[in-house]
Order: C-alpha cells, then structure tokens, then sequence
C-alpha cells in the first residue's frame, strides 16, 4: 500500500564564499529544508566558517542539509596538512578545530560522504521523511581540497550512494548536467551520472560549476535493460524570476502540471527472487521484446567482476530480449522501476567565476525553491 504523500519545500543554495542574507547578496525563501551543496568560504578559515554556519543555524528551516566544497579546505584534514602553508602562511589554521566547529551545531546536519534519515516532526510543517546522501568531493581542478583523479572517481563513488536514497546532495555536478564551466567544457563528474542512473534519486542538489545554475529534469532509460547510463529526456528548467522578484521555483509537486515520476524510497527496494513469469511479466510491461522459449531455464543471482549483482540465466548470451544478459544491472532495476525521473539541481549563489573580478565584485543569483512529495511519517 502506497503511503500519504505531502508537499515538501526545499530551499537549495551552494557557493556562498562567505556571502549571507545578513549581506544582502541573497534573501532565503521561507521552506521545510534547507539545502547548502559546499563551498561555504573563500578559503575555509575558522572565521569564515562561522560566520556561514551562523546564518545557516539561525535560518528558519525545520532541517538544514550542508556538505563541504573543495574551498573549504581546512575541512579536509589531509589536503591541509599537506597544503596549509600554500593557503594561510601568516595566519595557519588548525584543521582539526575547524572540523569541531562544523560538529558543534547541533541545528545542522553534516554529511560527509554518508547518509542521514531525516524526519520532519514539527506540528505545523509537512511531517514528512527522506533519505539523504551528502558528500564534499569533486574532480580535483588545481589545488583545492576534497579533490579526486580521474582514475579514483570510480572508487569515491562506486558503493557510496545506498539505492534507498530520495536527495542526493554532491557538490560537483554530474556530467554533462548543470556543469558547463566559463571554458565551455563539461566539468562534472561521469561516474556520479552513471550512480544517479544507478540510484534515480528525487533531487541531485550540487554546485561548483558557477556558469552551470540552474535546473534538468532527467527521464531515465529502463527500457534497455542490457544498457546502464542512459537517458532518454532531458528537461532543462527556465527560472521565472530572471529579472524580477519572483522565487526560483521548480514544483514538481502533484499538484503541479508535471509532477516529478519517482516512487522514491518507499518502493521495495530489495532484489525480489521473482519466478520467471513474474520477472518476464515486469519487463514486459516495458514494452520488451516477449520471450517465447518453451524452456524455463534456471537463473542465479551473481556477482560480476564489475561488482554490480545481476541476475544470470544458464546458457543464455545476447544483446536484449528477455531474459536479459549477465549485464542487465538488476539490483538498480528490479523493484526500482518507478524511479523514472530526477531532478538535478545547481543552486550556486555565486554567479560570478573564480578568481572573482577586481574590487570582489561579485554577482548573485537566487536561491532555487523546488517542491516534491514526500512519504509522511508513519505514527
């Protein structure tokens, strides 16, 4: 039995580098959940972060979502061993009181590279649940913290993001979404792309890209059940408040014209031991070419070398059809397949690029409100 649904607002902001509303660089819209996707300073001094975690604890969300970014570089306690000097010659910080002055406000949740359950409790908000996973990692681009290779993108990310997850918060980009840099090249994160195929979560929150807010909605290929990665729509967003004072506002509610397709976390999530003509029967609803061998053979759940679990029918090979090959990746199928839609979102609040323009002056964009539904908690 599908649970009550109840409209949830998210308020996403990202790339403040020490600007606040107490600034005047940007107003927050009134909401359940705040949402900051990283890069909270300019060079993530003790000051600097207080003064931004002080605005984030005194605003008036029920929960407040934050990760890291790569210019918050005391917060990554090897990067700032190594790279300190280079950044605070005159004035060093002590990483380990800056990662203690994160942990201390108690009204904030941290996530760094893991995940949270998070309730909606207060009498007069939606009272609703999601899963939420939030990490501070990013394509290293110069001498930045949280920073990763190219060889070591498939080893931050291949486990990380449990399949449950409604709201993923990153702050790079997934490639080829919300990531075209000041350059003109596509500057996020191809194996975050193939995990969001993977999980096909809600909301992918990020920021990093300054030039890249903004929003797409992403209809996710099921249909080829022998092919991973694919998307077969993208929707890019138009904000309504270019140029006025109208909220950015994404409602993807059901009371909206296009209310976002996800069941989200509330759908069964296990890998079922389906028999074959339930299993044949659920990939034939997708409009699938009908198997029609009188034989039933036995099939296993297996291991691949790539680490993803499969289902794997004896003595069967092929492109497509049903039953699928060994490299239908069943376990971000199977039971998931009304995880259709995401909605991935740059709320960089910066909008000009770094190094900023002589005399810091700065440009700011507005935060980015979206709406969805969300599973009230049960009582």
């Amino acid at each position: 039995m599908a649970p009550e649904l109840r409209k949830t607002r998210f308020v996403c902001v990202s790339d403040t580098h020490n600007s606040s509303p107490a600034d005047g660089a940007f107003k927050l819209p009134k909401g359940d959940v705040l949402i900051h996707a990283g890069d909270l300073t300019k060079q993530g001094t003790f000051a600097e972060l207080q003064k931004t975690l002080d605005w984030i604890h005194q605003a008036d969300y029920e929960i407040k979502i934050v990760v890291a970014g790569n210019h918050d570089i005391t917060l990554d306690q090897k990067f700032y061993s190594e790279h300190g000097p280079h950044f605070h010659n005159q004035y060093p910080q002590v990483s380990q009181a800056c990662i203690e002055l994160v942990q201390s406000y108690s009204s904030i949740t941290i996530l760094n590279h893991d995940s949270a359950h998070i309730h909606l409790t207060k009498e007069d908000g939606p009272q609703t649940s999601f899963h939420v996973f939030g990490s501070p990692y990013s394509p290293a681009n110069g001498l930045w913290a949280f920073g990763y290779s190219p060889e070591d993108a498939s080893k931050i990310w291949e486990y990380s993001i449990p399949l449950d997850t409604d709201v993923v918060v990153t702050h790079t980009p997934p490639k080829y979404h919300c990531d075209e840099s000041k350059d003109r090249r596509a500057a996020g994160c191809e194996i975050l792309r193939e995990k969001l195929w993977r999980v096909r979560p809600h909301l992918a929150i990020c920021g990093h890209v300054h030039e890249g807010r903004g929003a797409e909605i992403v209809l996710w290929d099921l249909e080829t059940p022998n092919t991973r990665y694919k998307e077969a729509l993208i929707e890019y967003w138009t904000d309504p408040s270019t140029d006025n004072k109208k909220q950015s506002l994404i409602d993807l509610s059901a009371k909206s014209s296009k209310p976002l397709e996800n069941s989200g976390s509330w759908g069964d999530e296990e890998i079922p031991p389906l028999p074959i003509e339930e299993f044949t029967k659920e990939l034939d609803s997708m409009s699938l070419r009908r198997w029609k061998s009188k034989e039933r053979p036995a099939f296993t759940l297996k291991t691949l070398d790539d680490g993803h679990t499969s289902l794997y029918y004896e003595g069967i090979r092929g492109h497509g059809g049903i039953p699928p090959s060994g490299r239908c990746d069943m376990e971000a199928l199977a039971g998931r397949m009304g995880r259709k839609e995401t909605c991935i979102i740059n709320a960089a609040i910066t909008a000009s690029s770094w190094p900023y323009k002589p005399n810091n002056q700065r440009r700011y964009n507005k935060p980015i409100v979206v709406d969805i539904d969300l599973p009230v908690l049960q009582k």
